[in-house]
């Protein structure tokens, strides 16, 4: 799929991928074998059809495409861009065993961008079943769950504690890997089928779960994901210039820290970024960095083989000029007189033997430190759940890392009428996978609400 050259997207915010043309999408889109077993659909965490979207993408019949991506999946433009399709649906590709697989998720967005321009297309809608539920978070597992129940007669109401609607689709992925007039476009979508947003609601503060559902909703869907980063817990980790990936993102995307003084967020970041980790944040942290203006390394304490971000988000970040530090594990910051950071100390690592993850434990070699001059580091180490809701809730069962327990089937929880999925649940993952789980929690809560 063409994109922009590194040399020109490493200065600008706009999309890097550009999409396919409709030559390409018609190429690609024959490949497909229209397998009878069709293994792509077990790869798909929402269980499009896949062969069906593509046959008559195929044909010809674009509104049609449109709408059978849309009988599993609401949010098809998102899908198309952040979800790790090459480890789901395009691992099951029969095509995959000899050659490329199928570009299925290139495709889903061919046929979601196709729409957005024709204009949205409303599906039919059934007859109001009387019931009211509260979804709290309006990220993927939020806007999932929300048109989901939507779409089959129930009054939905999101809950969202941000002033914009999106979740991490709008905090946490930059514009160039996901513009928000998609995300809002989509989101838009979901508002059309007649589910009403409340912004600025921090549930579990403003109102809790109990009092939604002393106040008229007979159900309830927790999808707040899992936005509290964590940290390294080393010297000098409270220095000036030191952020979570979680505040840096933020102030980037959903602040718009780089359209500055349009919006007045400002944020400077000097010559040199450090960004601490080896996933997908990590490389959403350090593309934005680049293209704030500094020279950026990338410190991960395990090797290449090892990154868990997937390979493409890598590929992008080696072309425009990131630096890679593998094998390397910071132990310590140092600051100035004025208490900002101007290095870290690292320590080089060997691997050993495998850990409960199945990846090759990281060893310190001893003695073999150095040090790295910064002026400011991003930690992307991951994330948990905030736990406000559980705090407000006695009665909500929760694991020991702090994420809501729920049936991994139906998303039911240990208190009656609610029920959660997503990050919230299983600790950070993927957009897919959140969605995946608010569609199973909606096909039950439906059973619930039928009686």
């Amino acid at each position: 799929m063409p994109k922009q050259e590194p040399e020109k997207r490493g200065s600008n915010f706009t999309e890097v991928a550009l999409g396919y043309t409709h030559e390409q999408a018609i190429a690609e889109a024959s490949r497909c074998l229209q397998c009878p077993k069709r293994p792509c659909i077990s790869g798909c965490p929402v269980s499009i059809t896949i062969p069906d979207f593509i046959k008559v993408l195929l044909e010809g019949d674009m509104a049609k495409s449109v709408q059978v991506i849309k009988e599993a999946n609401s949010l098809p433009g998102i899908c198309g861009r952040v979800c790790p399709q090459e480890s789901q649906c395009e691992a099951m590709c029969v095509m995959a065993k000899k050659n490329a697989p199928v570009a299925i998720g290139r495709l889903e967005r061919y046929v979601a961008d196709w729409e957005r321009t024709q204009g949205i297309a409303m599906p039919s809608m059934p007859k109001s079943s009387g019931k009211k539920v509260a979804v709290v978070g309006c990220g993927p597992a939020g806007l999932t769950t929300a048109a989901s129940l939507a779409r089959r007669g129930h009054k939905v109401t999101l809950f969202e504690a941000l002033h914009e609607p999106g979740g991490v689709l709008v905090y946490g992925i930059p514009e160039f890997r996901l513009p928000k007039a998609i995300v809002n476009s989509e989101v838009n979508f979901v508002r059309s089928l007649g589910v009403e947003l409340r912004l600025d609601w921090v549930v579990g503060k403003t109102v809790t779960l109990d009092e939604l559902l002393g106040n008229g909703y007979n159900a309830i869907f927790v999808g707040t994901g899992a936005g509290r980063p964590m940290f390294l817990n080393i010297p000098g980790e409270n220095l000036g210039g030191i952020f979570s990936a979680n505040e840096f993102l933020v102030r980037t995307n959903l602040m718009k820290s780089y359209l500055f003084p349009a919006y007045d967020t400002p944020l400077t970041v000097g010559k040199k970024v450090a960004v601490v980790g080896g996933g997908n944040v990590a490389m959403d942290a350090a593309r934005c960095a680049l293209r704030l203006g500094a020279e950026v390394t990338i410190i991960y304490r395990r090797s290449e083989v090892e990154l868990p971000a997937r390979r493409e988000e890598v590929e992008n970040a080696k072309e425009e000029g990131i630096i890679f530090k593998l094998l390397t594990n910071p132990v310590a910051f140092h600051g100035t007189s004025q208490g900002r950071v101007e290095s870290v100390e690292c320590i080089e690592m060997d691997l050993g033997e495998p850990d409960a993850s199945g990846r090759r434990r990281p060893l310190e070699k001893k003695g073999s430190n150095f040090h790295i001059p910064v002026d400011t580091v991003v930690v992307a180490l991951g994330t948990v759940p905030n736990p406000l809701i559980p705090q407000s809730t006695p009665d909500l069962k929760i694991s020991s890392h702090g994420t809501i327990t729920a049936d991994d089937r139906t998303g039911r929880t240990s208190k009656a009428g609610v029920w959660a999925g997503g990050d919230v649940v299983s600790g950070a993952a993927t957009v897919i996978s959140a969605m995946g789980a608010g569609k199973l929690a909606a096909a039950d809560m439906d059973e619930y609400l039928k009686g």
